[in-house]
């Protein structure tokens, strides 16, 4: 296998199992359009950049959309951000791989804010040497964005064929290869079986444990 010294991870699907409360604070947010979805029916919410997932999906304007996320946060700053779990296995993923010498990140198209808070909740944070989100305003959205940014923090933008990066959905591969890094894809989150394997990762892992024999 090749040798990287850097692991960015995606958080949503690949670290924690956060499905919950994004579904749920999106169903909150549609209503307020007279939109009645049921959380089951809106997981296409996990992983992608909010606003821009209101605008694919409900043909929203640049204006609406940008209302729905405020209306979104109303709910998720409150209550969806706690919906949440790691998967079982990510703590042990985690320590085993820092213990094996690598530099281990993360970058989420989630707001910054939040990302924080929640590895602080679930006493994650310790782990990674950097943590990169999107800004509360919109900026910094795009899963090519964020790993840019996140590779400029960790001093590696002149030395991407040293990192990779772990996601589960099908802008996690492809933000990683705008990016000019290797991504490997989980099975466990919300990306399909049919996306990932469309996107071509450098491999599809099925499990927490499996991903770990990755890096053997």
């Amino acid at each position: 296998m090749k040798t990287y010294d850097v692991i960015i991870f995606d958080l949503d699907g690949t670290l924690s199992d956060s499905g919950e409360g994004i579904t749920k604070s999106a169903q909150y947010a549609l209503s307020k359009f007279g939109i009645n979805k049921e959380p089951d029916d809106l997981k296409h919410f996990v992983g992608p950049p909010l606003k821009e997932e209101f605008k694919n999906a409900y043909n929203f304007s640049d204006e609406d959309a940008a209302k729905a996320v405020e209306y979104y946060r109303e709910r998720y700053a409150v209550k969806g951000i706690f919906e949440n779990r790691p998967y079982d296995g990510v703590e042990n993923l985690l320590r085993e791989l820092k213990g094996r010498g690598y530099i281990l990140a993360v970058a989420s198209s989630k707001p910054e804010y939040y990302v924080t808070k929640i590895l602080d909740y679930f006493n994650l944070s310790s782990y990674f040497e950097v943590v990169v989100g999107s800004e509360m305003n919109g900026a910094r959205t795009s899963k090519t964005e964020v790993i840019e940014e996140a590779l400029k923090r960790l001093n590696m933008s002149d030395r991407r064929k040293e990192v990779l990066m772990v996601g589960d959905k099908e802008h996690d591969v492809l933000g990683a290869r705008a990016a000019g890094l290797d991504c490997v894809a989980v099975g466990y989150g919300y990306g399909t079986k049919e996306e990932l394997t469309a996107a071509q990762p450098l491999k599809i892992v099925a499990s927490i444990e499996e991903l770990l024999r990755f890096f053997d």
